[in-house]
């Protein structure tokens, strides 16, 4: 059953929310704040593919620090971040906490369900990647990237990644050398019914960045390709 976590303060919203989820297939899970998102997501964690988490919630855990909980605890569940904020930094300090897409309140239903579905159909592709037979690894230059495991070694030390990180590395990996467009890593990575902004793509290579360059500012392996995207170079 496809399962969504939804975390939102306002019962209203939560509702309108939990009722277009339900009408589009979805099995839910409502929490009214982070703390009970938390313990929803420890009791069934399992079993739950997709959290949806409303930015400003009361409390201790507003969605930034339930989303960096649950990213900390699992690199395969999709994070969606709903806000009523329009500020350029909320959308790229949710991303850069492992938040895989964002929503701006006000959404439509058909929005937010289509958002949903394109971060479900990545989660399911690689569930379904991880019961399948794969080839072991794929080396470049000093790194290994386990498929098998779904892990990134350095220098025979692995690298933290996400699993939208991971896929944006397999894709580069199978593609070194070559100049890879933004819609492309897009397109690959969230699908082609994928419904946001290119702007997901240049917050996670920022991050990727940061785990495997030893001066993000100055990278030698994820080059920029002005006008156009990036590469991988080993």
């Amino acid at each position: 059953m496809k399962t969504i976590l939804v975390a939102e303060d306002e019962q209203a919203i939560r509702e309108f929310v939990v009722i277009n989820l339900k009408r589009a297939g979805y099995e839910t899970r409502e929490a009214a704040n982070g703390e009970e998102a938390l313990q929803i997501y420890d009791r069934e964690g399992d079993n739950i593919d997709v959290a949806v988490l409303d930015i400003m919630m009361p409390g201790q855990f507003d969605g930034f620090a339930v989303c960096k909980e649950l990213r900390r605890r699992s690199g395969s569940i999709g994070i969606i971040l709903l806000t009523a904020k329009t500020q350029e930094m909320d959308k790229v300090s949710g991303l850069m906490m492992g938040a895989d897409d964002y929503v701006t309140k006000p959404f439509s239903p058909s929005e937010l369900v289509a958002r949903v579905d394109a971060v479900y159909r990545r989660v399911a592709l690689e569930q379904s990647k991880n019961h399948g037979e794969l080839r072991d690894e794929i080396r470049s230059g000093e790194f290994v990237l386990s498929l098998r495991n779904r892990t990134l070694f350095r220098r025979g030390k692995p690298v933290e990644l996400t699993q939208v990180e991971f896929q944006i590395m397999e894709y580069f990996f199978s593609n070194s050398g070559t100049a890879l467009d933004r819609t492309d890593i897009l397109k690959h990575v969230w699908g082609d019914a994928y419904y946001g902004e290119e702007k997901v793509v240049d917050v996670n290579i920022r991050r990727l960045r940061m785990k495997v360059e030893d001066e993000p500012s100055n990278p030698k392996h994820i080059i920029t390709v002005w006008g156009l995207g990036y590469k991988w170079e080993a």
